[in-house]
């Protein structure tokens, strides 16, 4: 699943133009390193966002193309903020 797709499904990030855009800031990196919003993700990666001066790391669980709202944060454990 697409990185700005998996933020969006997993309510990381509300949406994915927000998504989107954060990986054409490299805000975004998955296993170290910055990636486009087209880059891969899948079980087990570790997916880094910076918010400001804030991180938010976490691992990924699963890749579902569709998960209702109450089902979200399963998608990903966190592993520091």
């Amino acid at each position: 699943m697409r990185i700005d797709k998996y933020l969006k499904v997993s309510r990381l990030i509300k949406r994915r133009t927000v998504a989107h855009d954060a990986c054409e800031q490299t805000r975004i990196y998955i296993n170290d390193k910055a990636v486009k919003p087209s880059a891969q993700v899948k079980p087990g990666d570790i997916v880094e966002i910076v918010f400001g001066s804030s991180r938010l790391k976490v691992r990924v669980v699963s890749t579902p193309e569709h998960v209702l709202k109450d089902d979200a944060a399963g998608l990903y454990e966190v592993i520091n903020e």
